[in-house]
């Protein structure tokens, strides 16, 4: 299977995308987690709706409203350009955002069911041996939820690599820019002879998708088995 440059070029930025948001929106999404599993506040349920409104609304709606947001005249998105000269509408960084924000939910809901199954004794335990808040965090919990961690990662990547809706209505489909595996499928249906290029991407982010999940199992397994002591 040659690829052409286009292609190529694609499926590096997917990546980068994917990667990018992963890592950028997950310990955020640790935070949130441990907020709902492990709190209670007034709103809760609210903030719990809001971190999965990306999830029910229409990809479309939430690209447009990261525009109106972050666009180089929307409210964040001056302030960005003109303090920092950050401009993430039109731009890879903000299909990053975009993807990081449809994957949020995900990794969100993979990670507080890790907190949920984690016996809160074993962190008083920890606490009561004069461990404070922190060290009781890195040395109990969080060895013990990285299973879920490591799912919500992956779970994140995915939906980053696949998202289309927003990504396209906030940073288009520029080649080299801003064309994304999704987008780059969706733009040589678009055009006669294009369907060779499109099964070949398609099939490039099936492989690249199932090898996730795959190396993601694996690493599942390890930690739980490293965890049990086995």
């Amino acid at each position: 299977m040659s690829l052409t440059d286009q292609e190529i070029a694609a499926l590096l930025l997917s990546l980068k995308v994917s990667t990018v948001a992963t890592i950028v929106a997950l310990p955020l999404a640790v935070a949130v987690a441990w907020l709902l599993a492990r709190r209670t506040f007034a709103g809760k349920a609210l903030v719990s709706a809001l971190v999965h409104l990306p999830l029910v609304l229409p990809p479309v709606v939430t690209g447009y409203m990261l525009l109106l947001v972050f666009g180089r005249r929307g409210v964040l998105g001056a302030i960005l350009e003109q303090s920092l000269g950050v401009i993430l509408a039109f731009r890879w960084t903000g299909a990053a955002l975009a993807a990081g924000i449809m994957g949020f939910p995900l990794m969100v809901r993979a990670i507080r069911l890790a907190f949920e199954a984690v016996d809160p004794k074993l962190e008083q335990a920890a606490a009561t041996l004069g461990a404070g808040r922190i060290k009781v965090f890195v040395l109990v919990t969080l060895p013990l939820i990285a299973p879920g961690v490591l799912a919500g990662a992956v779970l994140g990547f995915a939906k980053a690599l696949g998202e289309f809706g927003a990504t396209i209505t906030f940073v288009a489909n520029i080649p080299g820019e801003t064309q994304t595996l999704p987008s780059a499928i969706y733009a040589f249906l678009q055009v006669p002879g294009g369907e060779a290029a499109a099964i070949r991407l398609v099939g490039l982010a099936v492989f690249v998708a199932l090898g996730a999940v795959l190396i993601s199992d694996w690493l599942g397994r390890r930690v739980a088995a490293r965890i049990a002591g086995r």
